[in-house]
Parts: structure tokens; C-alpha cells; sequence
């Protein structure tokens, strides 16, 4: 499901010429050559139409998360429920609904980020009403794993509003935007408490000294980006400061920046303003900026997907350069594509040394890089 400035990606080309005698750059006012990018995302889903296992899953049968999220980016780029690999897909992952309205492997410690990922791809390939039961239940069972007041929590709480891999040992922003995700896309209202809880817990991870934030960690770096948690002691992936702080990196202030989005917040808001120009501040599709290589190609679907989801074409950084991201980023994923049409990452750190994961990612992200007609055509 995407938002809804994609849509103008699917207006007719009206044009008093044959619009094939003109050059990609007459064509598009932003993004790659059309079927240049039709042939690169063609070479992944074939490659991960070929990888798919006998039972219907991809990789290791029992990480639910990757057969769903490569079930999603087949969705995502043209392929119906009703394609056989995607069918196929859909009923290995439905058989692991849970009593409990959870959709995640008996044997995880990940019930949240399953069920999360889990319930976006059954939005994305609900017909008819055929997943409608599911999807409601998977959603009142992520809301009932939100830490709150059920686990005796406060709003003071650090950890207050946020989700984490399911296990319940600490929340961290990674899963929560996957939760808030997953309960915007499956209709949950902004006004549910759910989203406001959430924006708690996200805005406190945060590098922002702002009201929004109680934590220790606000003012020590006040940079505007995100890091993965406050929770239990506070950590980020990039590492810490002499002075304590938590270092910010671009794939969690996405992240966070998408989070606030999904939660109906203003763009004129400081905390959306602060994170706005933190990418600005750090544009790059040359690596995951505080992460380097790693993490690096699930920075590139939550870069097109934020980006994707503000409206913008042209990024304007703090020096002022234009950059037509979609053009960016479809260059430096199509110049990576192995000759079987997968992505992997050298820096294999949180399974991206995996084909199936890894181009899933790729494919998610290039599903945000279709071109926009030229004004006029």
C-alpha cells in the first residue's frame, strides 16, 4: 500500500508527440528511465521466484520475518495474491496464526516483529476480505504488546509506548516503527492510543533537547537523529560520545521520521523539523551514514519509503545541491545486482549477507523509484 502521492505515477502520458522519440530525461521530471528499472526489479523477483523453498518459505524456513517480507516486496512490485509463488508464500505464512490473534513461528522470541511484518503483507495481499479476520486480530494482539500501563508502566517510563522484538525484554525503535507500520496500514486510526503511546517512546529516542524528551541522552548530542533505544540503560548502534551520548544514524532517524508520519504529526512540528533536516544534513546512498556498510540495505527501503512517503522529488540538502533520490538510489542498487538478479551486503550484520532478505530490501525500496512524468507529458 502506498501513499498517495504514487498515485500520480499512474497518470496517462498525454502528449501532442510520439512520446517514444524522447530521451528519459524528457520523459521524467524525477526518477530512473522507466524500463531500466522495470528490467532491474524483473531480475529480483525472478531470482527470488527461483529461491523460494518447496514449503513456500525463503532461507531458513523458521524466520518468518524474511519469507514475509520478500512476500511483501513481490506484492509491492506487481505480483498478484493469486501468482503462484506469492499464493504459495501466503498460506506458509497464515498457518502460523496463534490462538492468541498473533501471527509468528511457536519456536520465536520475535512475536511482535513477525506478527508485524506478518500483517503488512496480508494487507497487501488481502482480496475480497479473505485475510480480514486475521488482520484484525494480528492487530488488537500488537496492541496488547505495547509497553504501557499493563506491564505497570508510566509515561515517565523510558520505555513507555514503545514495542520490541516480542520477548519482552526492552523496546527499541526498529520494532516499533515496524508495529506502527503495520497498525497504520491495517486501518487503526491515529486517535487510537496505540499511535500516541508510540510517539512517547519514538520521540525519546530522539537526540532532541526538546519538552518531548525526558531522557539523560536528549541534550548530549541534540543532532535531531534517532538511535535504536532509551530503554534499559539508553543504547545506540553507532556507539556513544565521551559525554554519554547516544550517536544518531541515518536508518533509525528514518525510521523515527517515518514513525511520526505514520502517527499523523505535522511537518511543521520541531521534532519532524529536527529530523528534516538531520537528512538533509547526512544525504547519502553510499552507505548507511553511523553504520557504514552495515545495515545498509535495510536503510535503503526505509530511505525510499520516508522519502517516498513526505512527497518529496528533489531532496535540497544544507548545501544546497538538489538530488533527485529515486535516481540515486536506482543507480547504486542496479550497479550492485548480481548477474542472478539478487543483492547481497558484505558487511553481513542482522542477516544481510542473506540473498532472499537482502533483496527483498532492495526491491521494497526500489518499489518507491518509479518516475514522474515531466510536467506536460
Amino acid at each position: 500500500m502506498k501513499s498517495m502521492f504514487l498515485c500520480l505515477m499512474s497518470l496517462a502520458l498525454v502528449s501532442s508527440f510520439n512520446i517514444n522519440s524522447l530521451s528519459a530525461a524528457d520523459k521524467y521530471r524525477v526518477g530512473p528511465d522507466a524500463d531500466q528499472l522495470k528490467s532491474t526489479r524483473q531480475a529480483g523477483i525472478d531470482f527470488l521466484i527461483k529461491s523460494q523453498n518447496a514449503d513456500g518459505s525463503w532461507s531458513n524456513p523458521k524466520i518468518l520475518g524474511i519469507s514475509a517480507l520478500v512476500t511483501t516486496s513481490l506484492l509491492e512490485n506487481g505480483l498478484s495474491p493469486e501468482n503462484p509463488t506469492v499464493s504459495k508464500a501466503l498460506n506458509y505464512l497464515t498457518q502460523f496464526k496463534q490462538d492468541n490473534g498473533g501471527i509468528y513461528h511457536p519456536d520465536t522470541k520475535h512475536r511482535n516483529y513477525e506478527t508485524s511484518i506478518i500483517l503488512m503483507c496480508l494487507v497487501e495481499g488481502n482480496r475480497d476480505g479473505k485475510y480480514d479476520e486475521l488482520i484484525a486480530k494480528a492487530q488488537k494482539f500488537l496492541k496488547g504488546l505495547q509497553w504501557d500501563e499493563d506491564e505497570g508502566l508510566n509515561e515517565d517510563d523510558p520505555a513507555y509506548g514503545g514495542a520490541g522484538y516480542g520477548s519482552h525484554s526492552r523496546p527499541d525503535l526498529s520494532n516499533t516503527q515496524f508495529m506502527l507500520e503495520a497498525l497504520q496500514k491495517s486501518g487503526l486510526s491515529v486517535d487510537d492510543p496505540a499511535f500516541q503511546k508510540a510517539i512517547t517512546f519514538v520521540s525519546r529516542t530522539q537526540n532532541l533537547d526538546s519538552k518531548y524528551n525526558n531522557t539523560p541522552f536528549a541534550s548530549r548530542i541534540d543532532d535531531g537523529g534517532f538511535y535504536y533505544t532509551p530503554a534499559a540503560g539508553g543504547s545506540s548502534q553507532a556507539g556513544t560520545t565521551d559525554a554519554g551520548g547516544l550517536r544518531s544514524y541515518a536508518s533509525m532517524t528514518y525510521a523515527g521520521l517515518k514513525s511520526f508520519i505514520y502517527a499523523g504529526m505535522s511537518k511543521d512540528d520541531p521534532r519532524v523539523v529536527a529530523a528534516t533536516k538531520w537528512v538533509k544534513d547526512h544525504y547519502t546512498v553510499d552507505e548507511n551514514p553511523g553504520m557504514g556498510e552495515q545495515g545498509l540495505f535495510y536503510y535503503y527501503q526505509v530511505f525510499a519509503k520516508t522519502l517516498g512517503l513526505l512527497g518529496v522529488e528533489k531532496l535540497e540538502t544544507t548545501d544546497g545541491e538538489m538530488h533527485d533520490w529515486r535516481k540515486d538510489l536506482f543507480n547504486k542498487l542496479s550497479s550492485g545486482q548480481k548477474p542472478d538478479g539478487s543483492w547481497t551486503n558484505e558487511a553481513d550484520r542482522w542477516y544481510e549477507g542473506d540473498p532472499a532478505l537482502v533483496t527483498a530490501y532492495a526491491l521494497l525500496a526500489l518499489a518507491y523509484c518509479d518516475p514522474i512524468p515531466a510536467l506536460g507529458n
